[in-house]
């Protein structure tokens, strides 16, 4: 099918789910409102704008202000489409393409014409940041759980036009990550590989779904690595790159490491990588995303004592908590309209919590797999110094050798990371087709 086809599915599918949920709970119909920027303190400038995240579930307008959509059971949706008369900024333009067939669209340069369009709203929930504004309109279900817990569940299951999306993000990410590998090779500085980056992805910083991570060397032991180092480094040992895309509102989330050189911490990224394709080929329908999470720490134990990192057994390792200093964060997370996509850690659709075990506390994704959903698997070994400074106290410290620390601690470290799409039948890795069709 065509993207057009695809879109016209995925709405009538939401308007299905919707409807049902809807008359279950006891609503008359739900308000969905886009968003509006929010200015900066004293100053007349706003931050970058990103619309709510369920209103581009059902509409591919990521940057679209002021925004309502309208749904009701039995009834075709209806879009309230801001086009503001503005002579100091650019509006969207009239509403039009691929999108629009499912829609009942009115066109409004004040949102009190929406409010005059809703009329009574008692029986309607309201979906949105702007509270305020729903208690202004006479709402009286602003955000209810119980309707925010079934769409976020809802939300971890992909339709075909929303894996179109992310295949898309996918392959522009990747030409991005083609382009910022080569920039380091070439000797560019951090800023230099980010606009590389930006060039080739053909996006702006704004339209990024998350700031790049572009960390030579140590700084690749920040996790979330948030600068733009301008200097050029003489004899740079190693580059992680974690940078994505954005496409209709859905997103590419992608981490490669590099050594700059032959050696040591080559072989290191070599045997991540290994270890990595084999936990994505375990990623499948009916695994638990717990359970990878607990085997990749075993495997980190693994490469730990390979590389005469650490003197112990790798079940000792674990056992002990030393594999956590070299691997502190979870192994994924679901990824769609948000990077980060919500319904990771409940049991149900009406959002009985579901943590993660205590030893493993940023473990993002604790559901069993299921067909439908897509996700990341992003496993990691680095030498984080607030965390090799506290292993300096574990009963077991004398077991580090310090040495091999050392030499491996100005490289920062190694992160690797697919996005996968589970089908019933088979898992497919956006990531690595992307790559191998660059």
């Amino acid at each position: 099918m065509n993207l057009s086809e695809l879109y016209a599915d995925h709405v009538a599918t939401l308007q299905g789910h919707t409807a049902a949920l809807l008359e279950r709970l006891g609503y008359a119909g739900m308000v969905i409102y886009s968003g509006t920027a929010t200015g900066i303190f004293l100053d007349d400038h706003a931050l970058p704008f990103y619309a709510n995240p369920h209103f581009k579930h059902w509409l591919p307008l990521p940057r679209h202000q002021h925004g309502f959509l309208l749904i009701r059971p039995g009834k075709r949706p209806q879009l309230f489409y801001h086009s503001p008369v503005d002579f100091w900024h650019l509006s969207d333009g009239a509403p039009g393409g691929f999108w629009t067939d499912p829609f009942d669209i009115a066109e409004f340069a004040d949102p009190v014409e929406v409010q005059s369009a809703l009329g009574d709203t008692p029986g309607l929930a309201f979906v949105g940041e702007d509270a305020a504004l729903a208690q202004r309109w006479g709402f009286t279900a602003i955000n209810p759980e119980p309707l925010l817990h079934e769409l976020n569940w809802l939300r971890g299951y992909k339709s075909g036009y929303e894996l179109a999306c992310l295949r898309e993000a996918s392959q522009l990410a990747v030409a991005g990550h083609r382009a910022a590998e080569q920039c380091f090779r070439d000797g560019g500085s951090e800023f230099d590989i980010h606009l590389a980056y930006l060039a080739a992805s053909g996006q702006r910083e704004n339209e990024l779904p998350y700031g790049n991570i572009i960390a030579i060397d140590q700084h690749a032991a920040v996790l979330h690595y948030q600068h733009l180092d301008r200097r050029h480094p003489a004899s740079p040992d190693a580059f992680l790159i974690d940078a994505g895309a954005e496409v209709r509102g859905y997103c590419a989330d992608i981490t490669r490491t590099y050594a700059a050189r032959p050696g040591l911490f080559a072989e290191l990224v070599a045997a991540m990588d290994e270890v990595q394709r084999r936990l994505v080929a375990s990623a499948s329908v009916g695994a638990s995303f717990v359970e990878l999470h607990q085997r990749t720490h075993q495997a980190v134990a693994l490469l730990l004592q390979l590389f005469e990192i650490v003197d112990l057994a790798p079940e000792s390792l674990v056992e002990t908590g030393i594999t956590r200093s070299f691997y502190p964060h979870g192994l994924g997370h679901l990824l769609g309209i948000q990077v980060h996509d919500v319904g990771g850690q409940v049991a149900d659709p009406q959002g009985t919590p579901l943590p993660p075990p205590d030893e493993h506390p940023f473990l993002r994704l604790t559901r069993p797999l299921e067909a439908g959903m897509v996700l990341t698997v992003e496993p990691g070994l680095y030498f984080i110094d607030t965390l090799l400074a506290g292993l300096r106290h574990h009963p077991q410290a004398k077991a580090v050798n310090w040495e091999r620390v050392e030499q491996l601690r100005p490289c920062g470290g190694i992160r690797i990371e697919d996005n996968l799409a589970l089908h019933p039948d088979h898992t497919e890795n956006l990531t690595r087709d992307a790559f191998a069709n660059s």
